[in-house]
C-alpha cells in the first residue's frame, strides 16, 4: 500500500530535537514505518517556492496533521498568524486527522496567541499533554495504532471479516461487483449438500447476512473472495500461480506457468486442473463399467486437499500468492501463512482441532463440501498417499507454509502413451477431470467406500454405496448445474451448455463435458453416434445416487 503522509507542524526552533526524534523513531519501528512517511520542512531540498506555501501543500497533501504545540508562537506574517496556526487551519478545513500533543501542563506562561490556538484545538480531535519525548512518543504510537485500527488497516479480528474500508484495497467494491448467478447456485449446492436453510431465491443481501460477510453494511474481504465477479481487481494477490518444471529445481524457462484468476471455489479448480493434467495417470480396462478407470500417480484428493488448503488458510494480507510447483520428483503447494497457535508441525499428523486463519472463509468452503471443518484434511492426505505406497506429505513452514507431496511414475506410464490410452478411454480432450481431483474429501466420513467408488459403476446394487462415497466430492459450480438440469428427463447439448453458463461449445465445456461422461455421472442417449444433432445426455443410477447421497449426508453432518 501506498504509505500514510504525516505532516509535523510546530514552531520548528522550540521542538527541533522532537520533530527529528519522531521522524526517526516512525522510520526505525517496524509497525509505524509499514503504515506511515513523515514530512519535515527540514528534510525538503531548495526551492524558489515561498515555504509558506510549501507548508501548507504538503498539509494538503498528508493524511494525518500532527501538531505540537509549545510555549512560543512563532514568526508572525502580515495578519499576525503563525505558520503553525496557518497550518493547523488548513487541516481543519479539509478534514485532515489531526493530533495535537501540547507540551507542559500549566498554559499561564505561554504566548497569548499559542494559548488561542491550544483553546482552538480543544474540541474534535485527539490533545494530549507531554512533559519529556518518551511521553510524546508513547501518546504518538497509541493515537496513530487507534487510527489504523479506525481505518480497518490494522486490526485485531481475521482480515476475512474485515469491510472493505476507505483505506483498505476492496474500498470501492459494492454489491454489483459480485456474482449474483453464482450466488444462487452456491445456495443451491449447499441446500442439497448441508441442508443450508436459506431459499434458493434468497437475496443476495440475505445470504451475505446470514454468512456474517456483511460488516457495518460493507462487504467483508471474504464476500470479495468468495463470490466476487474480479476479486483479484480488489485483492491481487489472491491469485494462483501455477508451475510445472521437468527437473527437481526451479529453473528457467518454466515449460508451463498459468497465473489463475477467480473466486477461491474457481481457483481450486483450476490449479487441480493444472497438476491432474499434467502428472501420469494409467487408463484400465472396461470389465467393470462402460468407461474405462484411470488412476493417477499422485491421489486426486491429496491434490486438491493440499489446494484447498493452501487458499482457505493463507494470510491474504501478504503481497505474495499461492504457488503451486510440479517438479520430477514432488509437488509443492505454498501459501504465504503460517500455523495459527496452538497448532504445531508435528500436531498436523495426529488428530487435531481445526483452527482457521480465516474463519468467514471456511463456513462458505464447508458448505460446498470443500472442507470438513474436523482437522482431518492432513490426516486425509496421509491415509491416501500411504495407500497408494506414496511416502506422507510433508510440511514445513520456510518463508510461508509448504506442503510436499512425493511423485511416484505408474510403471510403464509414458507421457507418450497417454494420449492413445485416453483414445480408448473415450477422453477426447486428453486431460483428466478435475472434479476427480475433488473427491472424497470427507474421507473420514465415507470411510473404505471412497475406495470402492471406482468399482460400482453400472452395478445397480451398489448405486447408493457409490453415491454416498462420491456424494462428499465436491462438484464445481458448473458441473452441479450441469447434473442438476438432468435430473428429470434427457436433454440435449444447449441445454446443458446453458446451465454451465457457457454461450458457445468453448473447449472449457467439451471438457468439463467428458469429464461427467468419464466419471459415470452423465450418459449419452445415443452413444454409438456422439454426434447425432438429436443426441441428449441424462443422468446415469451413479448421477441419481450422487444427488440423493448428497442430501443424506447433508443431514448427518
Amino acid at each position: 500500500m501506498t504509505p500514510l503522509r504525516i505532516f509535523i507542524s510546530s514552531v520548528q526552533s522550540e521542538f527541533a530535537q522532537e520533530r527529528e526524534a519522531l521522524r526517526d523513531y516512525m522510520r526505525e519501528d517496524a509497525l509505524l514505518r509499514r503504515f506511515f512517511d513523515v514530512f519535515l520542512f527540514e528534510d525538503t531540498p531548495a526551492s524558489n517556492q515561498r515555504p509558506d506555501e510549501l507548508y501548507l501543500d504538503e498539509v494538503e497533501r498528508c493524511d494525518v496533521y500532527v501538531g505540537l504545540f509549545g510555549w512560543g508562537y512563532g514568526s508572525e506574517d502580515e495578519e499576525g498568524v503563525s505558520p503553525t496556526e496557518r497550518e493547523f487551519d488548513r487541516a481543519t478545513a479539509l478534514g485532515v486527522h489531526r493530533l495535537v500533543f501540547v507540551k507542559g501542563a500549566e498554559d499561564g506562561a505561554r504566548h497569548p496567541r499559542m494559548r488561542a490556538l491550544i483553546g482552538k484545538a480543544q474540541a474534535g480531535l485527539i490533545r494530549k499533554r507531554f512533559n519529556i519525548l518518551e511521553e510524546l512518543k508513547t501518546a504518538l504510537y497509541a493515537s496513530l495504532v487507534e487510527y489504523l485500527e479506525a481505518k480497518e488497516l490494522l486490526r485485531s479480528g481475521p482480515f476475512d471479516a474485515a469491510p472493505c474500508a476507505d483505506a483498505a484495497p476492496c474500498a470501492d467494491a459494492a454489491l454489483d461487483d459480485l456474482d449474483f448467478d453464482w450466488m444462487t447456485l452456491f445456495v443451491r449446492i449447499a441446500r442439497r449438500a448441508r441442508r443450508f436453510p436459506l431459499p434458493e431465491d434468497v437475496p443476495p443481501e440475505g445470504l451475505l447476512k446470514h454468512l456474517n460477510l456483511l460488516n457495518q453494511g460493507r462487504l467483508t474481504n471474504a464476500a470479495v473472495l468468495l463470490f466476487g465477479k474480479s476479486p483479484q481487481r480488489f485483492l491481487i494477490s489472491s491469485e494462483i500461480k501455477c508451475a510445472h518444471f521437468h527437473g527437481t529445481e526451479v529453473e528457467k524457462p518454466i515449460p508451463s506457468y498459468q497465473v489463475y484468476k477467480g473466486t477461491l471455489f474457481q481457483l481450486v479448480e483450476q490449479a487441480v486442473d493444472f497438476v491432474l493434467g499434467k502428472i501420469d495417470r494409467r487408463v484400465g480396462t472396461r470389465s467393470e463399467s462402460a468407461r474405462a478407470p484411470r488412476t493417477y500417480e499422485i491421489p486426486p484428493e491429496v491434490v486438491t486437499e493440499a489446494v484447498v488448503n493452501a487458499v482457505a488458510h493463507r494470510d491474504y494480507t501478504s503481497n505474495g500468492s499461492v504457488q503451486v510447483m510440479l517438479f520430477s520428483d514432488r509437488l509443492e503447494v505454498r501459501n504465504p501463512g503460517r500455523l495459527l497457535p496452538p497448532l504445531t508441525l508435528e500436531e498436523l499428523r495426529v488428530a487435531h482441532n481445526s483452527v482457521p486463519g480465516n474463519p468467514l472463509l471456511a463456513e462458505p468452503l464447508y458448505l460446498a463440501e470443500y472442507i470438513e471443518r474436523m482437522g482431518t484434511g492432513t490426516l486425509d492426505m496421509i491415509r491416501r498417499c500411504v495407500e497408494a505406497g506414496l511416502p506422507e506429505p510433508e510440511f514445513a513452514v520456510a518463508d510461508g507454509f509448504v506442503t510436499s507431496i512425493r511423485r511416484a511414475a505408474l510403471p510403464g506410464q509414458a507421457e507418450g502413451q497417454e494420449g492413445h490410452a485416453e483414445g480408448q478411454a473415450g477422453h477426447v480432450e486428453g486431460q483428466a477431470g478435475h472434479v476427480e481431483g475433488q473427491e472424497g474429501h470427507a474421507g473420514g466420513q465415507a470411510g473404505g467406500q471412497v475406495g470402492q467408488a471406482g468399482h460400482v459403476e453400472g452395478q445397480e446394487g451398489q448405486a447408493g454405496q457409490a453415491g454416498q462415497a462420491e456424494g462428499q466430492a465436491i462438484l464445481s459450480a458448473q458441473d452441479a448445474a450441469m447434473l442438476e438440469v438432468c435430473d428429470r428427463e434427457a436433454v440435449p447439448g444447449e441445454e446443458l451448455l446453458a446451465a454451465a453458463g457457457y454461450s458457445r461449445r468453448t473447449g472449457d465445456f467439451r471438457r468439463r463435458l467428458e469429464r461427467l461422461l468419464d466419471r459415470g455421472l452423465l450418459e449419452m442417449t445415443i452413444p454409438d453416434r456422439p454426434r447425432s444433432p438429436l443426441q441428449k445426455y441424462q443422468l446415469t443410477a451413479r448421477g441419481k445416487a450422487v444427488l440423493d447421497a448428497s442430501i443424506r449426508g447433508g443431514a448427518e453432518t
